[in-house]
């Protein structure tokens, strides 16, 4: 994506919006996100204060100074630059989730178009600089994420969680060829496994999410409800298992990635396999104090790890090795 690339958005109004594209993201600032959402620029500010003072998100990684050239008041003839706050996409939907403004769906599915579309270009553009080895695993990686989004019926806000995934992924991925491939670990980095969740255990903490859940009436009593008594403790049995006296999967990252896997793929439960494996997901990698980064964020944040499953859940068995990797790689961010 260009450095300071501009795209032109135009709201249900027909007023143009300019929208900056840079660093893999959207920027706007207060007033085009006000404009966006057809409310008053007050608002903005006061949710988007909200966002920071609840650490919901870093100010410091979605707030970016700019500039903004406008014309002079006085002087029409005469131009002026100033420095402008803008805000990026992780930033402008979380305050749609506090508006809830309906003149917003538009502007999201305009921006799920404009990134995917970025993407695409990106990859046919540098596919004759990448290596070879790189460039065949994103090229599979990226081969399911387009059909996937061509082939779901997929809502705006799973659309846009698969776009999370697939920049995340690409910036790791990218990352990764500044290591040399002899030393590069794609099993993961945490060796150290400082708690082993067993099956009793989730089962017990599964039953009291679908307490939760049944009083919300967000499942039935189906959900967590096991298709056979040893199911869920084959799985973790499969996790831990050794070979030789070594362990199959080395690393906590890979333990967790196979967890997430295997609950979602072999379908344990008679309902909610999909939220069961995220939930346990989570519940590992807190255990085993993996679930956050150096700056106290969690690595793979809520709407990415739905978007994940949801693809670990449309995947061809034949691609476990490629989510596996991909989940890694995730984690492996710090």
């Amino acid at each position: 994506m260009n450095k300071g690339e501009i795209k032109i958005y135009k709201n249900k109004s027909g007023t143009d919006i300019e929208v900056k594209l840079e660093n893999d993201t959207i920027w706007l600032n207060q007033e085009q996100i006000a404009g966006i959402f057809w409310v008053n620029r007050p608002a903005i500010t006061k949710h988007l204060k909200n966002v920071f003072v609840s650490w919901e998100l870093d100010e410091q990684v979605v707030c970016s100074k700019m500039e903004l050239t406008t014309q002079h008041g006085a002087m029409e003839w005469k131009i002026q630059t100033r420095k402008v706050k803008f805000y990026n996409l992780d930033a402008i939907i979380s305050v749609w989730y506090r508006v809830n403004s309906k003149q917003a769906t538009s502007f999201r599915i305009w921006a799920t178009s404009v990134l995917k579309n970025y993407l695409i270009e990106w990859y046919a553009i540098n596919q004759k600089r990448l290596q070879e080895k790189w460039y065949k695993e994103l090229e599979q990686t990226v081969g399911l994420f387009k059909k996937t989004l061509k082939s779901w019926n997929l809502s705006q806000d799973e659309a846009m969680w698969l776009l999370d995934i697939i920049t995340d992924y690409t910036n790791t991925w990218l990352l990764l060829q500044n290591y040399d491939e002899d030393i590069l670990d794609e099993t993961g980095k945490t060796k150290q496994l400082d708690y082993k969740l067993q099956s009793e255990e989730a089962f017990d903490s599964l039953k009291e999410l679908k307490i939760n859940l049944i009083s919300k009436k967000e499942a039935t009593d189906l959900f967590a409800k096991l298709r056979e008594n040893d199911a869920l403790q084959g799985i973790f049995w499969n996790i831990y298992q050794t070979f030789w006296w070594k362990e199959l999967y080395p690393t906590v990252e890979s333990k967790a990635a196979h967890l997430l896997y295997f609950i979602v793929k072999d379908h344990p439960f008679f309902d909610g396999n999909k939220r069961s494996a995220a939930f346990l997901f989570i519940l590992f990698l807190a255990r085993n104090r993996i679930l956050f980064d150096s700056h106290k964020n969690k690595k793979i944040g809520d709407r990415a790890l739905v978007a994940i499953t949801l693809l670990i859940a449309e995947s061809n068995p034949k691609d476990k090795d490629m989510m596996i990797k991909l989940l890694i790689h995730l984690l492996n961010i710090d």
